[in-house]
């Protein structure tokens, strides 16, 4: 995490950027790492992510490069962020990285936000690789 409004994160995973986009894109399996919603790799495409406590968040797909590229604004209307997931193939297996921008540093909201996602990505992240494992 930077002292800056972005958190970043990166984490090599033993498995294919074919495998692990999928897992990123793959409505079902998303479900199983971080949470429910009909994320597609399409540019312009809306959906939710059922973020539990925190409800549904209002999500579009603003770039896709397959298998290299997916960002998306998160939180539409309420944090209104940007995710961006970027892999990079690494041996025989996939370097990711995860940036999180965007965050209202002047707003409670935003601050809160800002500290919990920013303890929270890195188990996100272990329960993906999780899930690679597990499919794999």
């Amino acid at each position: 995490m930077t002292e800056s409004n972005t958190i970043n994160c990166d984490k090599f995973l033993p498995h294919t950027p074919a495998a692990v986009w999928n897992a990123l894109t793959d409505p079902g399996l998303h479900t199983r790492w971080w949470a429910a919603g009909d994320i597609r790799p399409v540019a312009g495409h809306r959906f939710t992510l059922d973020m539990g406590n925190f409800g549904s968040q209002q999500c579009e797909v603003t770039e896709v490069e397959p298998e290299r590229l997916l960002t998306y604004r998160f939180a539409e209307g309420a944090l209104d962020t940007t995710v961006t997931w970027r892999l990079e193939a690494e041996g025989s297996g996939t370097h990711l990285y995860l940036t999180h921008t965007g965050f209202d540093l002047d707003s409670p909201m935003g601050r809160q936000a800002y500290a919990g996602m920013g303890n929270g990505w890195p188990h996100v992240l272990d329960r993906l690789a999780g899930l690679l494992g597990e499919t794999a």
